[in-house]
């Protein structure tokens, strides 16, 4: 049986202080659990490895520069697939319903953010390439 492939994605771009790193990466696994519980296809969250690649004389705009990253930060980009918008709409109510119910339970959690949400980036994506 093959896996099936997306045909939507939810793509984020953040930045983490090295500090808060190991904070983020739980709250990235408690939230993978959530999205895949509710039907996400896939969840994936990536740190940056090389944020200064040679691009040949290419004019680039780097995620260091795109991000404002400070010496004290990380730049991740994580993605979460879904096989259709509708169904990301679908699996984003569940999931937004369930963090709504623990921050009835758990209002502090907000102020504990492993990052900076206003020097976040994300939206949705129609896959049209996916091999």
């Amino acid at each position: 049986m093959s896996k099936q492939l997306a045909k939507y994605v939810d793509g984020f771009v953040l930045v983490v202080p090295k500090d808060q790193v190991a904070q983020y990466r739980k709250m990235a696994r408690d939230a993978s659990k959530i999205w895949m519980k509710h039907g996400a296809l896939r969840y994936v969250e990536c740190v940056g490895d090389d944020l200064y690649p040679d691009t040949y004389g290419m004019p680039t705009l780097l995620f260091p520069k795109l991000t404002k990253l400070k010496e004290n930060e990380t730049v991740w980009f994580s993605y979460i697939e879904y096989t259709s918008k509708a169904h990301r709409t679908q699996v984003n109510k569940k999931v937004h319903k369930e963090f709504e119910q623990h921050m009835k339970e758990h209002p502090d959690d907000m102020k504990e953010m492993p990052f900076d949400m206003r020097r976040m980036s994300f939206g949705g994506f129609k896959v049209v390439v996916n091999t």
